[in-house]
């Protein structure tokens, strides 16, 4: 899957710089994206011009996946675990730049400030929230009914005719 920071070295340049509607007609539909994204990789296989084809999720439906209860040990040793990763992260470039040699002192100060201030804002935001309804911890997906696979007219119907040969498989009976 490739995205705006993808880092794939290839510029956006058909992209509209706007958000728009899709363009070109349907030439399969899918009910997971893995299995649209396996008929856009059978195409690529096959020759077709794939800078031409687009994925839509259609039926958009927000999910929020609950994963457990919130509690204060929760609350704060995530906010303490958080914390220490970006301490570790300050203190290591405050060790680079330190004119002291093998010092370790840049390190822990930059770790234990930052399990200190992550305690304190994951308490700040959990006390602030508490008692209103956000006592679970969640994950939140944006997931689509069906995806349908959409190509240009010009190449529309060589398209539909890979994917049928897609979904009847290497016997000739669908798959």
């Amino acid at each position: 899957m490739t995205g705006a920071f993808s880092g794939s070295g290839r510029s956006n340049q058909g992209l509209p710089k706007v958000p728009t509607p899709p363009s070109g007609w349907p030439i399969g539909s899918y009910d997971t994206y893995q299995e649209a994204h396996r008929a856009v990789e059978h195409l690529a296989g096959n020759d077709f011009p794939v800078e031409e084809v687009t994925i839509v999720g259609v039926d958009l439906m927000l999910v929020e996946r609950v994963i457990g209860r919130l509690s204060w040990p929760k609350v704060l040793g995530t906010g303490a675990l958080s914390g220490a990763w970006f301490g570790l992260f300050v203190g290591l470039l405050l060790g680079l730049f330190s004119q002291q040699q093998t010092s370790f002192a840049p390190i822990l100060v930059g770790l234990s400030a930052g399990v200190v201030f992550g305690l304190i804002f994951a308490a700040v935001g959990y006390a602030s929230t508490r008692g209103r309804g956000r006592e679970i911890a969640s994950a939140t997906q944006l997931v689509a009914g069906r995806y349908d696979v959409l190509a240009q007219p010009r190449n529309a119907e060589k398209g539909r005719d890979l994917l049928a040969k897609l979904a009847m498989g290497p016997g000739g009976a669908l798959s």
